[in-house]
């Protein structure tokens, strides 16, 4: 009688979030070194339907966003205009972090937030660094992924630089793969102000950069 009532439960909850037009929440396959990027800040992954915001500089705070059938409407319209190429989905996946910073910023307080923030600028309740964003972003592609929002692209593993001997400081940014020609894209929010599109270019261009 028990797992009759329990399957019951089950069924009737499962039906509400068909109701609701929500998608049911279930985990997400990760790679070791997307993997890392939760672990190392003890968080738990995205599912389909909600992930945690890391800001304050290394997920020092932290906020639980629930994605709502509004939200995926509106990322699912953002990524239809990129169906047509890779080229494409690359700009619409620009417009659809603009829309999570939008989405994010007045309720966390960082759309007072400036492009290339660290400890140093002493306002961590208002921005990220890029440790925050990559994490943040990733999060975000993962789930477009899960909800096939992707046609030309997977999300890859995210991409560090930091040489000293030619004065580049450590920076490390999201990652996507294009599935025709296995080139590597970064997505990289952290180097723009807030509402502004992320640099988007291959990750043999970004490593290059001082």
């Amino acid at each position: 009688m028990r797992i009759e009532h329990f399957r019951r439960r089950v069924a009737q909850a499962l039906a509400v979030i068909a109701l609701l037009g929500l998608p049911a929440a279930h985990a997400i396959e990760l790679t070791p070194g997307i993997s890392e990027l939760y672990t190392s800040v003890s968080i738990y992954p995205p599912t389909t339907s909600s992930m945690t915001i890391c800001y304050g500089f290394v997920c020092k705070r932290r906020y639980e966003l629930g994605f709502t059938s509004g939200d995926r409407a509106a990322l699912t319209k953002i990524m239809a205009a990129g169906r047509a190429n890779a080229a494409a989905e690359r700009a619409a996946v620009q417009k659809a972090v603009v829309w999570f910073d939008r989405r994010v910023g007045p309720v966390i307080g960082t759309d007072k937030r400036i492009a290339n923030a660290d400890f140093r600028y002493f306002d961590d309740k208002h921005n990220f660094d890029c440790w925050d964003t990559t994490r943040n972003v990733t999060s975000l592609l993962l789930v477009m992924q899960e909800w096939g929002l992707f046609k030309h692209h997977t999300v890859g593993e995210p991409k560090y630089r930091g040489n000293a001997l030619v004065l580049q400081t450590p920076h490390n940014t999201p990652v996507l793969v294009e599935r025709a020609t296995g080139e590597r894209w970064v997505v990289d929010m952290w180097t723009r102000g807030y509402a502004q599109a992320p640099d988007v270019m291959t990750v043999d261009k970004w490593v290059d950069l001082k």
